[in-house]
């Protein structure tokens, strides 16, 4: 295994490979894939969400006063606009406290590398754990930069959940970003095309969550 994937965590579960197969299916309706989109998004924050902190509290519980684990840790859910929108639903439903910034990005067409036009992060979240979402992990280039925006203003423990990653886009944020556990649903070890998109995925995710084209 590469030195860089040893902070890369590849899902390996039937029923996501089985909704990662009808996301990429072009038959999947708007309806469909939003839903499913949602549906992996919350099966891979049970996994990206196993290690938050917790403190024994005591509870009055119907027979009983006892201790029992809460959640101590704040945590802020932050989609890469727009595609990333997709997935806040699912992890929300594990985590219904969860703060949510957005984080605007546009890739140069030609040069195919991102530029900041948005972002706004919850201020009180700082200290906690901030989940970077994005359903594709092509080139690399707009999640790594995204993580260079979210660092400099003053995140530190971030993760990155991804639906379907290439192996260029994990190196690249890999690499860069070294202290950030990157999540992928699905590793699609097939070359990217000329405009840099997985060719062995389900094409632009924003469009098909919103019906644009």
């Amino acid at each position: 295994m590469q030195d860089y994937m040893k902070n890369v965590t590849l899902m390996d579960h039937p029923l996501i490979a089985h909704k990662i197969t009808h996301l990429c299916d072009v038959t999947t309706n708007t309806k469909e894939f939003r839903e499913i989109v949602s549906e992996i998004a919350m099966l891979m924050g049970y996994e990206a969400f196993r290690d938050l902190p917790t403190q024994d509290v005591e509870i009055q519980a119907p027979l009983s006063k006892f201790k029992s684990p809460v959640i101590t840790e704040p945590i802020a859910i932050v989609p890469i606009l727009r595609a990333g929108l997709g997935m806040v639903d699912g992890l929300t439903a594990l985590f219904p406290t969860a703060k949510i910034g957005h984080i605007g990005l546009y890739r140069d067409e030609e040069t195919l590398e991102p530029h900041e036009y948005y972002c706004k992060l919850p201020k009180d979240c700082i200290d906690g754990t901030c989940i970077v979402v994005d359903p594709a992990l092509a080139t690399g280039g707009s999640a790594k930069a995204a993580i260079d925006f979210i660092k400099e203003r003053g995140y530190k423990k971030i993760k990155l959940l991804s639906l379907i990653a290439a192996p260029e886009g994990v190196k690249r944020v890999a690499t860069a970003h070294p202290d950030v556990h990157i999540y992928v649903a699905h590793y699609a070890d097939a070359p990217l095309n000329e405009h840099g998109y997985i060719v062995t995925a389900f094409g632009d995710a924003g469009d098909r969550i919103f019906g644009t084209k």
